[in-house]
């Protein structure tokens, strides 16, 4: 069975104290037994540790029956430094302007050699001049800049309920983009 990554980021390029609501949203997930608190082995990155999945996970997903509790790697990672959130596969890098509906995807992605580092978090629109947070842009498949990140590994088939990502999105205070990726 391949590994996937189920990725819910605000949409802001530089998320304000962003350390400080990764541990009050780690907090309100652990409240929720959504994960566990303590960390372990059952992450997909890095070090690989993870907070674990947890019973009132099955609460916040459409098909509970699908979450991985018997896999190795079913818990939730969180990342706070700045980085680019696509699909891996088949992504068309293709984006909008939200102000005159231009195709500006080619140059929006070159753009983000500037973004990576902290140079900016705008982006303006070649053709209008309109210009805005990165996020901001219309992107024809989910995908999100910041540098705050909440990664569930192996939880896509079990899908977020709509009221989960809402109540996500209401405390971290911005919109939220979930970004599906196939490892």
């Amino acid at each position: 069975m391949a590994e996937q990554q189920s990725i819910v980021v605000p949409r802001i390029s530089s998320f304000p104290g962003h350390e400080a609501r990764a541990r009050a949203t780690l907090r309100w997930l652990v409240q929720q037994d959504v994960v566990e608190e303590r960390l372990s082995t059952c992450g997909g990155l890095g070090n690989r540790m993870a907070h674990a999945i947890a019973p009132g996970a099955r609460w916040v997903v459409e098909h509970p029956q699908l979450l991985p509790f018997a896999r190795p790697s079913n818990g939730l990672e969180i990342i706070g430094k700045r980085c680019i959130y696509t699909p891996t596969r088949d992504f068309l890098e293709e984006a909008g302007c939200p102000e005159c509906r231009q195709e500006v995807g080619e140059a929006l992605f070159d753009s983000l050699e500037a973004w990576m580092p902290g140079h900016t978090d705008n982006f303006a629109c070649p053709e209008c001049g309109f210009e805005d947070d990165i996020n901001g842009f219309l992107f024809l498949q989910p995908c999100a800049f910041s540098n705050l990140g909440f990664v569930f590994n192996n939880w896509g088939a079990a899908g977020f309920r709509r009221d989960f990502l809402d109540e996500f999105a209401a405390r971290l205070g911005y919109p939220v983009s979930l970004v599906q990726v196939d490892l």
